[in-house]
C-alpha cells in the first residue's frame, strides 16, 4: 500500500494534516520529527508539520538530516518549511514579518504544487520566524507582500509553504495538498477510511468487556455520541450516565439536557447538582494546592480545578453506587483538538499547551495510564463527530448543538486583579495610534488578558478595543485594523469593537472581578440574550463573555461568534454575512434596556483563531 509519513514538529494542526491526507485517499502515519530516516523507507513522500520552536534558537528540534536524502518528495509546512530551508542553506530570521490569521498572497501558478489555482489566494498564516533568503536551487513561488510565503525545487520535488494548507482558512488548501499528493508525489492508490462506528464499538467491547462504565454527559454532541456508542456496544444496565450541573451552565440548560439524554435509551441517568463543590473546593495539582474558584484569577488554574472536580464527582458517584473503582471505566467525549491544545504528550511530544481542557487534566491522565478512560472520539474533530451523531440517528437538536465547554460560564468570566496589571507602554500606544491613523476609528489597549495561539504557542495577552462608529462600523476596515494590531503589537492577541458608544472621552478602567453569584447570574442572562437573538445565524458557535471594564460601571459584555468546521482555526461571524446586523442591533437594545445599570460597553470580538482562540480563556 502507498503511504505518506507526517513528521510531527509539535504543530497544533499536525493531526489535521493527517486527516486531510486520508480524506484525499492516501494512508498516512504520524512520527516524531527525530525518527531515523531508515524507518521511513516504505513511505513514498514526507510532510514536515508546523511547530512552536525556532530553527535559529537553542530550541531547534533535532532530526535525522538523511530524510532529505531518501529521494522522495517532501512538503514542509510553516516550521517544516523553515527546517527544510535552513538545512539546504537558506536564511531563516525572526522578527522580520509576524503574521497571524488569514492573509492574501501571490502564488506562482506555474509551480506544480499550485497547478490550477489563481494568482491571488487567501491562506492561514501563524508564524513569527520566516524564510528571508531561499536556499540555492529553490525558487520563491509565493509571497505575502515582500515576505516569502513558499519555496520550491521542482528537481528535488521539495516544497515549503509558510502558510497552513490543511486548515479551513486556507481556501484552496485541499487543492494544494492534492497537487502535492497526486501530481508531485504521484500517488495512484485510494485508501478508504475504516467505518468509524464499527471501529468504535469494537474498541469499547474489547476494552470494557463485562465491566461497568460511567459516562460524563454534558448534553453536547461529543458526550452524546460517546453515550450512544456505549449503549450500542454494551448492555444498557452496564452504562451509567452522569450529568453534572457545576453552577456554570446556561439558563435552564441542565433541565433540557437531561430530557434529551433520556431519549438516548440510557437506563441509569444521574443528575448531580454540585455548584457549591465547584465554587468552594481546593484541589491539589502536581503537588500544589489551588483554588477555590471564587478566589482564582488565572484561566489555567480555573480549568485545572474544574477538571479535577469533575473526575472527583464521578469517582464519588462510582463509590456511592457500590461499583469497584479499580474496574469501573470512565467515558468522555474528548476530541482530538482538546488533546492537542492541552499539550498531551501522548499526542505530540513537541506541541505547546494552549489551554488545559477539563477532560485532560492530571487526574484524567493518571486514569488513562491505568487503562480506565474510554474516549470514543479522541481521533475525531467536531464536524466528524456530528456526522457520526447523524449516522447513529441522534436528534438534530443534539447533532447540530453548538459547543459548550466543560468549564461552562466559568471561563467566560474574565477574572482580573488590578494589582497585577502590567503597564501599557507609550511605545504600544504609539503603535496602535499609528495603525488607526487616517481612519474614523479610535483605539485603546487594556491590561485585560485572554488566551490566544500564535505561531503554535500559547499567548496570554492584552485586549485591544476599537470604537467610533457603533454598529455601523465597516467590517472590512475594522477586521483589517484588528489584524494589523495583533501582527504588530506583541502584547495584544485579541481585538473587540465597541458597539454601543461612538465617543469615549476618557481612559477605560479595569476593575477587580472574581467568580461570584452576581457575575455568574449576570452572564447567564446576557448569554441568553446573545444566543437567542443569534440562533438563526450561520455561525458555528455564539456566546457572551463578561469583561470587567468600563468608565463608571464595572462590567462590559463581549459577543463572540465563530465560523469553523474543526475548531482548530476559525474567524468571527461577519456582520452582514453570517450574522444579521438587525440581530446585533436587537442585542444592543435589549442589553441596554435590561442592564443599563450594570453594563458599560457592548463589544463584538473581531479576532480570528489564530491569533486568538475561540474561547477567551
Amino acid at each position: 500500500m502507498e503511504k505518506l509519513a507526517i513528521l510531527d514538529c509539535g504543530g497544533q494542526y499536525t493531526k489535521v494534516i493527517d486527516r486531510r491526507v486520508r480524506e484525499l485517499g492516501v494512508k498516512s502515519d504520524i512520527f516524531p520529527i527525530n525518527i531515523k530516516a531508515e524507518e521511513l523507507k516504505e513511505y513514498q513522500s514526507i510532510i514536515l508539520s508546523g511547530g512552536p520552536n525556532s530553527v535559529s534558537s537553542d530550541q531547534r528540534l533535532k532530526f535525522d538530516e538523511k530524510i532529505f536524502e531518501l529521494g522522495v518528495p517532501v512538503l514542509g509546512i510553516c516550521y517544516g518549511m523553515q527546517l527544510m530551508s535552513d538545512h539546504f542553506g537558506g536564511t531563516v530570521a525572526g522578527n522580520v514579518v509576524k503574521e497571524y490569521g488569514q492573509n492574501e498572497i501571490w502564488i506562482d501558478t506555474s509551480s506544480p504544487i499550485f497547478d490550477g489555482l489563481e494568482e491571488n489566494q487567501k491562506v492561514l498564516m501563524s508564524h513569527g520566524d520566516t524564510v528571508k533568503i531561499a536556499p540555492e536551487g529553490f525558487k520563491v513561488i509565493a509571497k505575502s507582500g515582500q515576505a516569502i510565503a513558499a519555496i520550491g525545487n521542482d528537481e528535488k520535488k521539495m516544497y515549503g509553504l509558510q502558510f497552513h494548507p490543511e486548515v479551513d482558512l486556507t481556501e484552496n488548501g485541499m487543492k494544494i495538498l492534492e497537487n502535492f499528493i497526486r501530481k508531485v508525489a504521484k500517488y495512484q492508490d485510494f485508501y478508504a477510511l475504516d467505518d468509524r462506528i464499527e471501529t468504535s464499538i469494537k474498541m469499547i467491547k474489547e476494552k470494557v468487556g463485562d465491566n461497568k462504565v460511567v459516562v460524563l454527559v454534558s448534553g453536547g454532541v461529543d458526550s452524546a455520541v460517546t453515550a450512544a456508542l456505549l449503549i450500542k456496544a454494551l448492555p444498557a444496565e452496564n452504562v451509567y450516565a452522569i450529568h453534572i450541573d457545576s453552577g456554570f451552565m446556561r439558563k435552564n440548560e441542565s433541565d433540557v439536557i437531561c430530557e434529551n439524554l433520556k431519549k438516548l435509551g440510557l437506563k441509569n441517568l444521574i443528575r448531580e447538582n454540585a455548584k457549591d463543590y465547584f465554587f468552594n473546593t481546593v484541589v491539589e495539582v502536581e503537588g500544589k494546592k489551588i483554588g477555590p474558584l471564587v478566589d482564582t484569577i488565572d484561566p489555567e488554574a480555573k480549568r485545572q480545578i474544574i477538571g479535577e472536580i469533575f473526575i472527583r464527582i464521578a469517582n464519588n458517584v462510582i463509590e456511592r453506587l457500590g461499583l469497584d473503582p479499580e474496574t469501573t471505566f470512565i467515558a468522555q467525549g474528548t476530541l482530538r483538538p482538546d488533546l492537542i491544545e492541552s499539550g498531551n504528550p501522548d499526542i505530540s511530544g513537541y506541541a505547546h499547551k494552549i489551554k488545559t481542557h477539563h477532560n485532560d487534566v492530571a487526574i484524567v491522565r493518571e486514569a488513562r495510564k491505568k487503562g480506565l478512560i474510554v474516549e470514543t472520539n479522541s481521533d475525531w474533530h467536531k464536524d466528524e463527530v456530528r456526522k457520526v451523531a447523524r449516522k447513529l440517528g441522534l436528534e438534530e437538536s443534539i447533532a447540530s448543538r453548538q459547543p459548550f465547554p466543560g468549564p461552562g460560564l466559568a471561563i467566560r468570566l474574565i477574572c482580573h486583579d488590578k494589582s497585577e496589571e502590567a503597564e501599557i507602554t507609550s511605545d504600544e500606544v504609539q503603535k496602535i495610534n499609528s495603525i488607526i491613523e487616517g481612519t474614523s476609528e479610535k483605539a485603546q489597549i487594556l491590561p485585560i488578558k485572554s488566551v490566544g495561539v500564535q505561531g503554535d504557542c500559547r499567548s496570554y495577552r492584552n485586549l485591544g478595543v476599537l470604537y467610533g462608529n457603533g454598529v455601523d462600523f465597516s467590517w472590512n476596515e475594522v477586521t483589517t485594523l484588528a489584524k494589523q494590531i495583533t501582527d504588530s503589537i506583541n502584547t495584544i492577541n485579541r481585538v473587540a469593537y465597541i458597539l454601543n458608544k461612538k465617543e469615549i472621552d476618557q481612559k477605560i478602567n479595569c476593575f477587580d472581578m472574581k467568580i461570584n453569584d452576581e457575575c455568574v447570574d449576570l452572564l447567564r442572562e446576557l448569554d441568553k440574550i446573545v444566543t437567542s437573538n443569534l440562533e438563526t445565524s450561520k455561525v458555528s458557535q455564539t456566546f457572551a463573555v463578561l469583561v470587567p471594564i468600563g468608565i463608571t460601571k464595572k462590567y462590559s459584555v463581549a459577543i463572540r461568534t465563530f465560523v469553523t468546521n474543526d475548531f482548530m482555526t476559525g474567524r468571527p461571524g461577519e456582520i452582514g454575512k453570517e450574522v444579521e446586523k438587525k440581530d446585533i442591533q436587537n442585542i444592543v437594545k435589549e442589553i441596554e434596556e435590561k442592564f443599563s445599570d450594570k453594563i458599560e460597553f457592548i463589544m463584538y470580538d473581531v479576532t480570528s483563531k489564530p491569533p486568538a482562540t475561540c474561547e477567551w480563556q
